[in-house]
């Protein structure tokens, strides 16, 4: 059976956020990857293999060596999704901060 992930199910777990991370700023070999964390490795080699199907993570042979990379632009359609909530929300914010300024509190 073919099973097709689902982004948001991806990132939705704690220590996929945290490989993101590490890879936002170099590419780094699963060994490496690992090193960041107290499971076993072939933990990690499944959170890869996972953020991978979502097309959240590339990966550059190298020798022997996989080198994973982040997907930039998977990144920004994730980004480009969330922002109509984010500007959402925002606004509600500053109504609710407009309206505590006319009504503060009594202490």
């Amino acid at each position: 059976m073919n099973l097709r992930r689902d982004v948001f199910q991806a990132i939705a777990d704690p220590t996929r956020r945290t490989i993101l991370m590490l890879l936002a700023s170099q590419s780094m070999t699963a060994g490496a990857i690992a090193a960041n964390f107290d499971t076993a490795r072939p933990t990690v080699s499944k959170h890869l293999h996972i953020l991978s199907e979502c097309e959240l993570l590339s990966q550059v042979q190298n020798g022997r060596e996989i080198h994973y990379h982040l997907n930039p632009q998977k990144m920004k359609e994730i980004a480009d999704f969330i922002e109509p909530f984010r500007a959402m929300w925002d606004e509600r914010f500053d109504k609710l901060e407009s309206i505590m300024k006319i009504y503060p509190s009594k202490k």
